[in-house]
């Protein structure tokens, strides 16, 4: 995969919001939107974005220093800018046409994973205006994964070729 970028829409938790922050770092994420209600630490009052900061770093661990992030009120505008400059916008969604990620997907261009809100999902209007939805099975009887944990499996799928590329992506050690 060339360039990776998550958009959080209406995810309400600032602990998941961080916690997918640290992921898209270790991962190298390229950028992450903040979009609908989702908590950004630019928003409100001081002491409002005080709280914020130190709920969203309890999880993040100072990712949300090192990961290139924008918030954006209108995400149907995001998704129309992102397609009109190459970028496949892929839902993170079950659906009767969803690809299922432990099939080997593995695509090979430019990337926006929308996830979405932790209980009921992607509104199907935004669901419409993606190019495609990628799923992750499941063989319990819940029918989710806390968002940030899909997160981290569905960025880990999308990642993990690059990644066992002769580890010239990873860390250099200390």
């Amino acid at each position: 995969m060339k360039k990776l970028i998550v958009i959080l829409y209406n995810i309400r938790s600032s602990y998941n919001v961080g916690a997918i922050l640290r992921t898209c770092d270790a991962l190298g994420v390229d950028r992450v939107y903040f979009t609908g209600y989702t908590p950004f630490l630019d928003k409100g009052l001081p002491h409002e974005q005080a709280k914020l900061a130190k709920q969203i770093h309890k999880t993040a661990l100072g990712a949300e220093q090192t990961v290139n992030w924008q918030r954006t009120d209108d995400i149907t505008t995001l998704i129309s800018q992102l397609q009109a400059d190459g970028v496949r916008v892929v839902a993170l969604e079950q659906g009767s046409h969803s690809h299922n990620l432990a099939a080997g997907y593995q695509p090979d261009y430019n990337m926006a994973l929308i996830l979405g809100e932790e209980v009921h999902g992607i509104p199907p209007a935004i669901l419409r205006q993606c190019d495609e939805l990628l799923e992750i099975p499941m063989c319990g009887q819940k029918e989710s994964f806390n968002v940030s944990v899909a997160a981290g499996i569905a960025l880990w799928e999308l990642r993990k070729a690059k990644l066992n590329d002769k580890r010239k992506y990873l860390r250099k050690p200390e």
